[in-house]
This record gives C-alpha cells, structure tokens and sequence, in this order.
C-alpha cells in the first residue's frame, strides 16, 4: 500500500490541496471481476470512498488521487472485494454475443439486483434505478441482446461503477498521511541578514552601523514584490565575543566584526534575546508584523548550540563535551574548524535539553512565528526532533520545521520521517541533465510520501562551480528549474545581482556575509543590467498562477536528443483545479550555462492530458511567444539570451 512509511511506522505526509496517489497491491484467485475502494477517513471523522483502477497491465497495482483540504491526521485503509455486478456485466456481454445461456443470464442478473435491494445505504435514487433494471431485464417481450443494451447506459454502469455490488470484501489495515497547511509543502522562501539591511560605515569614526529590524523593514516590500513568500532570517540573537571570527572565517577578528550569527550567546543573553543591534524583542515583534503585512511570513532560524559567552556554558556545563584536556569541544567539519561554536551533547542531560529547547520554540511562537529552519538537525538525536516536533504541533499544528540537513540519504530522510516539514536537497549539486532527472525522479516518487523538498539554489555557505563561472545564464537556469520542478524553493540574497565570486579554494562567496556586513545597493544594482530580479519575479508569478506547479509528485519527464536540455511537464487534472480546467506546464531547460544547444524535443502527449499525436498551442510564460507543437518538436536555446521555455499548455487541435 501506498502511501506508507516504514509499514505504517510513521504517517505519511501530504499538504493542503497536493493531490495524493493512493494505490495498493490486490489480487484474487480466478477470473470474475475484482474491485477495490480507498476508504478514507478525515481529521473530522467523515468517510469517503474512491473507487481504485488497475494500472499497469500486470501488476496487480490499483491506484486513485485524491486532492486533500483538511487539516489533520486523515486515516485510509483499502477494501478489495468481488465485483459481482461487473461479474455478471462482462459473462452476459460474452454469452449474449454468441447465443448461449441467453435466459440464464437475465435470471442471475435479476437475482443479483434482488441481492442488491438488500443492501444498506443504496437511497431512494438507488432501489429506483435497480428496480428499473430488474424491469428491463424482465421484459421477455424483448431479446436478451435488447434488453442488455438497455443496461449498458452510462447511468446505469456509472451507478454501479460508484455503487459496487460486493461480495468477498477484505480490508487492508489502516494507515496515516498527516495533511498540513500549503505553505508546509509549497512556498518560495528568501533568506537575508537583517544586520546587512541599512548597515552603514562611518568613514570618520571608521566603524560600521549595523542595520536593525526598522532599517531591514524596508527590504519587506521589495522581497513581496519578487513573488516570495517566506522570509528566513539567520540566527538573530545575541553574538559571543570569545574566538570571535573574522572575514572569510579567520580567526582575527577586529573590534568592528560583527561575527557569526550562528555563535550564539554573550553576556546580552541566549536563544531568546535578540542582539543589541538589532533591536529588542518589541522590534522584531513590529517587524513579524510588518512582513505578514506585505504577504511574508517569518522564518526563525533555531540553531542548537552555543558560543563560549553562552549563559548555558556557566549554568548547565553538562550540555558541552568535555575533552581530555579539560576544555570544551568546539564544532568541526573538517577541514573547517568553528572555535567560536560549541556544540550541545545530548547524552548528559538530555531531559534538561529537551525542555529548554521546548521553550526556546514557544517563546517565539509566542512572537509570531510559526517556522523554523533548524541549523544541522542531523548532528542532534532524530528521537530528540521526533519529540520536539511533535509536542509543538500538538499545540501548533501550524508551525514548520525545515531541516538543513546536507548529510547521508539515510539521515536526511530519518529527518523528514520523525517530523520536519521540509528538508535542504542535494539538488544544489544536481547540474547535468542526467543528474537532474535522476534525482528529481527521487524526490517526486521514491520519498515523497515522507520527504518534502526545498531546492534552494544557493546560501550564504555553498557557491558551487555551476554558479561561480556560469554567470547570470546559470542563475536562470538553477532558479527555472528550483521554481517549477518542485513546489518550495528558496535563495540567498545576491542571488539576484549574480553575486558568484568565491574564496579561493572553497565552495563558497568570498567575503562571506556570514562573517561581515554586506549591505547591498539594490537600487543601483537593478540598473546595472547584471541583476536577474525581474526574471526571479517572473518565475515566482508563474508559480502562483498554475496550481500544477505546487505539486510536488506529478513531474513527468520527456525525451530529448541533446544530452544538456532537460524536458518536463507538470500536469493537474480538471477536477483538482479549484477553476475546474486542467493545468499544463512543460519545461525546456538548456543545463549548459555556456553555450547555444539545438535539439529535438519527443513528447509523450499521455503525460499532458492530450489526444495521441494531436497538435496543440503552447504559450512561453516568460517571453510570451506563441507556437503550434506536436509529439516532435525543434528547440533552440541560447544560455545567454533564455536558456529555457517554460510552456503553458493550450487546447489541442
């Protein structure tokens, strides 16, 4: 069965209005007629049943969709049973057409709507149209062939499609899918420091200000403006002094370096103060405001650990490693070193941990905000978020939890299994056309019952080679495909403007703002003619208007002859879409950030709700151009001028 995870260990996961494939395994001995219902249970108890249909021919794999609304823990199970009227249905047609048992078969037939009667819950409407039934078939004044065609009207084999006559009926065990709210599973996500926005350098006392929350306010509007929905902030508490770093993570930081974000704590207070410079917990509460104002909601990054300065390495010394030294094991990634974090070890106190992190979450709960992006969940227990999460979305079922979790398969999906909404993705990594297709084939189908993906195409830690010597064709391309491949995305600011240059030797920007202020002159750089701001806004525009693009399990991929472009579609049935027409999107992506690719794009029409080998209209969103297109179609994409159309399906001629 399907969806399931690890046997029914952990529900599976879905988000308001995704629609849901639900399928199962049945069989039967024999040869009569076999049917199977998806029995489904809402949040608010109400039962609804789907007729399942057979899929592949073979493979015993029934399957339905359905579009989930209601918040909450939905329970299904499947009902397979002996589709008696179906039974007799294809017997009849086969002995009719030759003349043999032609008496027989309107008795059984009669018969078995006489057993039909009996049942409950069939309805005036029902026992009227089965007593019809029994009247035609009754009527000897008419041959048998008459009177079977009569039977076969569309209300009659629709009634009993809907309204199976069963006998044999097994029912499998009952299984969970957690629907959440939309923006857990679909959403375009922003990430700035707040002490970039309005920072300033006092050339005489030649010191930087540091921009607060009333100062990045002004941001607000212009995030809105692009089509984002989720603004995530860094790490906005109070800041260690203690091996402090410097630029570009050296270890000789000046008295005018304002350090990490993520070396929490100092003697100003811990996770729930907000740095000096920022301004005070009122501030942030004015500016939580300010963005649901302009359509933004706040992500609050929730790092578990600690810098030197912490008040928890003086109160609760048992959270820290002990090394054989005597000092305190700070945190590594070889070859990186962060002398100024510590590290939280859960083995000493993990009742006392468990608590304060319980806390830290429902202070800022209690301010607004309702996400969280959680720094390296992986190197903390997954029984310790498996707790968390879930005694928060007890009280908040609203709240989500996005795991940056760039570790082994394993891990990562343990994460999404024990609670978190949303993960980080290895799509950053994922550049070929080959590696591309592989892997969003991964996150569509093999884990996307308990995996939800966030592809995000850069942050302040991770500037890959694609993006350092691809140039502004690159960032179109990576954000085309982050925008349409999967519901949620996400990018750094200066993504935008091109920023692409790295530190030499690393995979990441030089003069990191992780380490720095980096106020930006959005302005002046929108005039430049390097900024991609408006094509960002595009691609979030034709997010937000075709609802097949905030699914996450219909991508379908199509051949190509060319090895760097990429084909995919993403199709919603009619009666998934709240304006009742189908919805289309085809992609063709050029991956080659470097040069012009020509090829021939093959489609498989089945995949977007069209006639075999019809011709059809298709409109590019970005550049509004018209086409007539068929099964094979010539593509040109230049890296430099649009490296990729991204197709809104029309009618079909």
């Amino acid at each position: 069965m399907r969806p399931s995870v690890d046997s029914g260990r952990w529900p599976a996961k879905a988000f308001e209005t995704e629609v849901i494939n639900f399928s199962a395994k049945v069989f039967r001995e024999g040869h009569d007629s076999l049917g199977a219902e998806l029995v489904l249970v809402s949040p608010s108890k109400k039962t609804s049943r789907h007729r399942l249909v057979s899929g592949a021919p073979g493979s015993d794999q029934w399957q339905t969709s359905v579009q989930l609304s209601e918040l909450g823990t939905h329970r299904f199970s499947i009902e397979a049973f002996a589709d008696d009227f179906d039974t007799w249905h294809h017997n009849a047609t086969v002995k009719i057409a030759v003349g043999v048992d032609e008496k027989l078969m309107m008795l059984e037939g009669i018969a078995l709507l006489n057993r039909a009667k009996l049942e409950k819950g069939r309805g005036k409407s029902g026992l009227a149209l089965i007593e019809s039934v029994i009247a035609i078939l009754a009527d000897e004044t008419k041959s048998a062939a008459a009177r079977l065609a009569e039977v076969e009207t569309a209300a009659v084999l629709d009634y009993f499609w809907n309204n199976p006559v069963k006998s044999l009926v097994t029912e499998s065990e009952q299984l969970e899918i957690n629907c959440e709210r939309k923006l857990a599973g679909a959403g375009a996500w922003y990430e700035f420091f707040p002490r970039s926005e309005g920072a300033k350098f006092d050339e005489k006392k030649q010191s930087w200000i540091s921009g607060t929350f009333k100062s990045a306010t002004k941001r607000l509007a212009a995030v809105a403006d692009m089509g984002f929905n989720v603004l995530y902030l860094p790490p906005i508490h109070p800041i260690g002094e203690s091996f402090r770093k410097g630029p570009n993570n050296t270890l000789n930081a000046g008295p005018q370096d304002p350090g990490s974000p993520w070396a929490i704590g100092s003697s100003a207070g811990g996770h729930d103060e907000i740095h000096p410079d920022l301004g005070t917990v009122e501030d942030f509460e004015k500016f939580v405001k300010a963005a649901k104002k302009v359509g933004l909601e706040i992500a609050m990054d929730f790092a578990l650990q600690a810098s030197p300065d912490h008040p928890w390495v003086k109160e609760h010394p048992a959270w820290f490693t002990t090394r054989a030294d005597g000092s305190i094991a700070y945190a590594e990634n070889p070859p990186k070193k962060y002398q100024d974090i510590y590290p939280i070890n859960f083995d000493n106190d993990p009742a006392g941990i468990y608590q304060e992190a319980l806390r830290i979450i429902r202070f800022w709960i209690d301010k607004g905000v309702k996400i969280f992006r959680v720094d390296n969940p992986h190197t903390k227990p997954v029984n310790f978020w498996e707790w968390l999460i879930a005694e928060v979305n007890a009280e908040n079922p609203e709240v989500i939890f996005l795991a940056e979790a760039f570790t082994k398969p394993a891990m990562m999906h343990a994460l999404g299994k024990a609670g978190f909404q949303q993960s980080y993705t290895y799509y950053t990594w994922r550049n070929t056309k080959h590696e591309l297709e592989s892997y969003l084939t991964e996150l569509a189908r093999e884990s996307a019952d308990f995996f939800r993906p966030n592809l995000w195409v850069s942050t302040p830690d991770i500037l890959t080679p694609y993006l350092q010597f691809g140039g502004p064709a690159a960032h179109k391309i990576r954000a085309a495909i982050a925008a349409t491949a999967a519901p949620s995305w996400g990018m750094y600011a200066g993504y935008e403007l091109v920023e692409s240059v790295a530190r030499p030797g690393a995979e990441e920007h030089i003069d990191s703002e992780k380490f720095e202020y980096k106020p930006r002159n959005w302005a002046a750089a929108d005039k430049s003619g390097r900024s991609i701001t408006g094509y960002i806004k595009r691609l979030n525009q034709i997010r937000a208007a075709h609802p097949s693009l905030q699914q996450l399990r219909n991508i379908e991929f199509h051949h190509t002859d060319d090895s760097a472009i990429i084909a995919y579609s993403k199709y919603l049935a009619a009666e998934h879409n709240p304006d009742g027409k189908a919805d289309a999107i085809l992609v063709v992506a050029n991956v080659d950030p470097h040069a012009v690719r020509e090829t021939m794009v093959h489609l498989d029409l089945t995949k977007l709700g069209l006639p075999v080998d019809s011709q059809f209209d298709v409109t590019d969103l970005l550049t509004g151009e018209k086409y007539r297109w068929s099964t094979h179609n010539y593509v040109r994409l230049d890296a430099f001028a649009n490296p990729a159309h991204i197709f809104h399906i029309g009618k079909a001629h």
